[in-house]
């Protein structure tokens, strides 16, 4: 793990995520589309007044946290630092731009050839923006601590000089970016840390929204993340997702989870090095579920995955109520399950267990020796809050600040 900041030159550039792994949208970027409108009008006050101070933003949060989403937040410096050399034709050329998106979007499955059109068109309108764009990025001087970076509170992870109109509308942008990534990987590695050396899985694509999922993956890697169970979760680390069978798929075979589980080696996992992971709480009884699909697939089955709900008590728990909280996924029901396997003879069996775990979750687990090989977590990966702020501390060399937000050294190497 990196442990310091340096000074972002072409060369360190190179030992960065690429600026095009994020599939940004540079034209809203570059228009302040995507940004509050106040720093988007910043920037308009200062170039309208022709006058570009050279200034250093200064970008902290308040919590100790594992940082994340500073190559994505270069990468949206890289691209969007810059001005219009004609804002008036700008304007109407992004106009135009929407424009012809949301016609994009209506016309896809209805007219071919209208869509077709349509695209040369875009691609027309984004390079006459592309013409009336100057780049300037290289008048920055970035220094800044590492994606994966364990930080303080209130501990500088940023350094931005350079012409304050130049960069004043990427604010919003890149602080989210910041906000966001470093929730996810801080979230994973309280996890990682509490299961004392078991895989963690990143499960939290069903929790929110479809398109973070490239980049809530790549966090989550940062944090310590074996896998994610998206193929675009997995992108930006060149992976791919895995995980189980779904409960549809045991319902569309009527209930029987063996047979789900034999169709996925049949059809999916046969020549491959899929790994054969079968759901066994469908009918609440994960033990004898665990056991009629490893007497049918033998060494194939390489794990059980327990999901029970949070509400319900599996059956083989019924006559031992009352001495804990046999609801959900607990320890003594993995108990049960690695009993009764091991009585089998399939200890090669791993048990992989789902269902509401957080890192204090797995922490009371790994407390009491929970017999459990791998953590797949969801939901809670992607709770809490790490607010990043940026200020300018510096104009034209001399500190300058808002009271409270004085100018504080980063860290170095």
């Amino acid at each position: 793990m990196s442990t310091g900041s340096k000074k972002i030159s072409p060369n360190d550039l190179e030992t960065r995520l690429p600026f095009h792994v994020f599939d940004l949208p540079i034209q809203e970027i570059r228009r302040g589309y995507r940004s509050d409108v106040y720093f988007w009008r910043e920037k308009l006050i200062l170039e309208r007044d022709h006058y570009n101070p050279l200034v250093t933003m200064q970008v902290f949060q308040k919590k100790r946290a594992i940082l994340c989403g500073v190559d994505e937040a270069i990468a949206i410096l890289r691209v969007g630092t810059g001005h219009y050399t004609d804002l008036k034709k700008a304007h109407e050329l992004f106009d135009n731009l929407m424009t012809v998106k949301t016609n994009l979007r209506k016309t896809r499955y209805t007219d071919e050839g209208r869509f077709i059109s349509l695209m040369e068109e875009r691609l027309k309108v984004e390079h006459e923006l592309d013409s009336i764009w100057v780049d300037e990025f290289d008048q920055l001087k970035i220094t800044a601590l590492r994606d994966g970076d364990e930080v303080t509170p209130y501990e500088t992870v940023m350094h931005i000089e350079g012409p304050a109109a130049s960069f004043a509308h990427l604010e919003t942008v890149y602080l989210g970016v910041l906000a966001r990534r470093t929730k996810i990987a801080t979230n994973v590695r309280l996890c990682v840390e509490a299961a004392q050396g078991k895989p963690v899985l990143f499960f939290g694509a069903r929790f929110d929204h479809f398109s973070v999922q490239g980049g809530d993956g790549y966090a989550a890697s940062i944090g310590g993340a074996e896998a994610v169970s998206t193929d675009a979760g997995a992108e930006w680390w060149g992976t791919r997702g895995i995980g189980t069978i779904p409960h549809a798929l045991i319902a569309c075979y009527r209930g029987d989870t063996t047979l789900a589980t034999h169709k996925f080696y049949d059809h999916i996992a046969k020549g491959t090095d899929i790994r054969v992971i079968a759901l066994v709480d469908y009918h609440n009884d994960c033990v004898r579920t665990s056991l009629e699909v490893a007497r049918k697939l033998k060494d194939i089955l390489w794990a059980v995955r327990l999901d029970n709900s949070g509400t319900m008590v599996d059956r083989s728990l019924w006559d031992e109520m009352m001495q804990f909280d046999p609801r959900g996924v607990n320890v003594r029901l993995a108990e049960k399950v690695r009993g009764a396997l091991d009585r089998e003879n399939f200890s090669h069996v791993k048990i992989i267990v789902s269902g509401g775990f957080n890192a204090e979750k797995i922490a009371s687990f790994e407390e009491q020796k929970a017999p459990v090989d791998i953590y797949a977590v969801g939901s809670f990966l992607l709770t809490g809050i790490y607010d990043f702020t940026a200020d300018i501390v510096k104009v034209d060399g001399k500190r300058e600040s808002k009271v409270g937000r004085e100018y504080r050294p980063i860290r170095s190497r």
